[in-house]
């Protein structure tokens, strides 16, 4: 289990997967593309937010499955074992964290909703975390398009000590 933090964001990987366009789009071309932007995503999410991301998938179908987690650019990624769903490995986590952390549910999922909602979590549905996730892009490229507008000369972007010593020895030298 990872180690304790303020808030987390447990995500229904697949619920999410198939309820945002830009990844059903990605699904089109393989799953496992689908799986990786979202991935990409919330490492980028929990990178700006300071989050911590559990991302969870089903794998309660493949025969066999004995479950595998791996850490993947500061998001925790779970494949659930045979015969566990993702709902059911989150349901753990939310009883495991909801009494001492802050733990919010990404999933459209109504039942799961109500379910982690008695157990102390609170819920995001897709819609609201991919509209929480463009927002925090659009603050970045903002700021991104403020520093670059501040910075539009290389004497912007030079420290102004670094100047200073640039025009002495030009002078010394000239």
């Amino acid at each position: 289990m990872p180690a304790a933090h303020d808030e987390y964001l447990l995500v229904d990987g697949y619920n999410i997967i198939n309820a945002w366009p830009e990844l059903e789009e990605a699904k089109s071309i393989s799953l496992e593309a689908a799986r990786e932007k979202l991935l990409d995503i919330m490492a980028d999410y929990a990178g700006h937010t300071g989050i911590r991301v559990i991302v969870v998938f089903d794998a309660h179908q493949v025969e066999k499955s004995r479950g595998m987690q791996y850490d993947k650019n500061g998001v925790r990624v779970v494949f659930t074992k045979e015969g566990e769903t993702a709902d059911h490995y989150i349901e753990k986590l939310a009883d495991l964290f909801a009494r001492q952390e802050k733990v919010r549910v990404a999933t459209s999922d109504w039942i799961e909703q109500q379910i982690i909602l008695g157990r102390g979590a609170t819920r995001i549905s897709a819609r609201e975390l991919l509209q929480e996730v463009n927002a925090i892009v659009g603050k970045r490229r903002a700021s991104e398009k403020m520093n670059l507008n501040e910075k539009q000369t290389l004497g912007d972007r030079v420290h102004p000590d670094v100047w200073k010593t640039i025009e002495k020895n030009i002078k010394n030298n000239g």
